[in-house]
């Protein structure tokens, strides 16, 4: 009788194995699959507007801001809240995706992008904003090249010289000037942190039609930035207290 009820429970944890080897196995088929396309999506965009031609493209325009005329502090909110691990990753921060492919399967749907700032640049000059896996491919071939011929300074420049802050103002020197009308390098701290949070809903963030959003969005950038330990949690709300 102990080995009849034994047996129920070895079949149980095989059946589970083999399904977990089974889905394994699916995808991996899917990432494969997809990741060719993804490849070939790739290859086809930095063929027809070469990496270089972009870059340059980006950096010779009017008002474009160089990366030593950004208040630190908005380099850092910047950081903090959108590619915390920006300095060290290649492009890609595989913790990121790994989390948000995850949480992508439970949900059976695209929540989560878990795009570094390398690959938000990439997603915006050369692809659309569709969401679909062998574009996902494509952006983080992208971005590996990109991160390969650009220092990270310069990445950070084309990002905020290129993203959209509501209002339609795209770029930093457009936004500073049109919520605050202050040069980039004359942003006070407040100024600097609310527009580091804007890009994320640029619509709904903007503190033109919506300013109690933008201070809440503003206090999520703060949370962030002191758990990244970029300022203290007394910094933050001394920040909170002079915007007021």
């Amino acid at each position: 009788s102990c080995q009849m009820k034994k047996k129920p429970k070895s079949f149980i944890k095989k059946f589970v194995l083999h399904l977990f080897a089974a889905l394994f196995c699916i995808i991996a088929v899917v990432f494969l699959v997809f990741g060719i396309k993804g490849y070939s999506m790739y290859r086809d965009a930095v063929t027809a507007y070469p990496i270089p031609q972009m870059v340059s493209s980006i950096q010779s325009r009017e008002h474009f801001v160089e990366y030593e005329e950004l208040p630190t502090i908005y380099i850092d909110a910047v950081i903090s809240v959108e590619d915390k691990r920006f300095e060290n990753h290649c492009g890609v921060d595989f913790i990121t995706i790994s989390r948000a492919v995850w949480n992508d399967i439970k949900a059976m749907s695209f929540v989560e992008g878990g795009s570094t700032i390398t690959q938000q640049i990439a997603k915006n000059q050369y692809y659309t904003q569709e969401k679909k896996l062998e574009r996902k491919f494509a952006e983080i071939f992208t971005a590996i090249e990109l991160e390969k011929y650009c220092s990270k300074q310069e990445i950070f420049e084309l990002y905020v010289n290129t993203i959209y802050f509501g209002d339609g103002y795209y770029g930093i020197y457009d936004a500073a000037k049109g919520y605050f009308g202050n040069e980039p390098s004359e942003l006070s701290d407040y100024e600097a942190i609310l527009l580091a949070g804007l890009p994320n809903a640029p619509s709904a963030y903007s503190p033109s039609t919506n300013p109690e959003l933008a201070h809440s969005r503003m206090k999520i950038v703060l949370s962030k930035m002191v758990e990244c330990d970029v300022i203290t949690q007394e910094e933050a709300e001394v920040i909170l207290t002079d915007g007021k």
